[in-house]
């Protein structure tokens, strides 16, 4: 049984925005951890968010924890497969696994992105690995 904990609560999207935002003040402030704790509740609270797990995702990857991100990165690209970010950011997981010849297939694809800043950290990696 899936709980509904926003129901549960008796929050709303505004109560989700004051979290986002809090979380995304300790990550300007380069506290990592910190902000791991509110993105990991923002998932549970609203587990349909890509936004949420796209960010939960660079935290783990951030803090080396390269399963988590890959899980997270995965579940926010099924609810958003265009965000060229997490898809960058899921290839840098990848690498960071050891399943280079996948990474690679992905680096290619990104690094002739319209997003020149995507294609370069793309073509990086791929030049890292190759």
């Amino acid at each position: 049984m899936t709980r509904n904990w926003m129901e549960m609560l008796g929050w709303n999207e505004e109560n989700l925005e004051d979290i986002r935002y809090v979380g995304y003040s300790y990550i300007k402030e380069g506290q990592y951890k910190i902000a791991l704790t509110f993105f990991e509740a923002l998932v549970i609270l609203h587990p349909e968010s890509a936004y949420d797990h796209q960010t939960l995702g660079g935290l783990y990857l951030q803090l080396g924890d390269n399963m988590a991100a890959l899980k997270t990165l995965e579940r926010a690209l099924e609810l958003d497969p265009s965000h060229i970010p997490t898809q960058l950011n899921r290839t840098k997981t990848l690498f960071s696994l050891g399943y280079r010849d996948q990474a690679l297939e992905t680096a290619k694809n990104l690094s002739s992105s319209e997003d020149t800043h995507i294609a370069g950290q793309a073509s990086a990696l791929i030049e890292a690995y190759s």
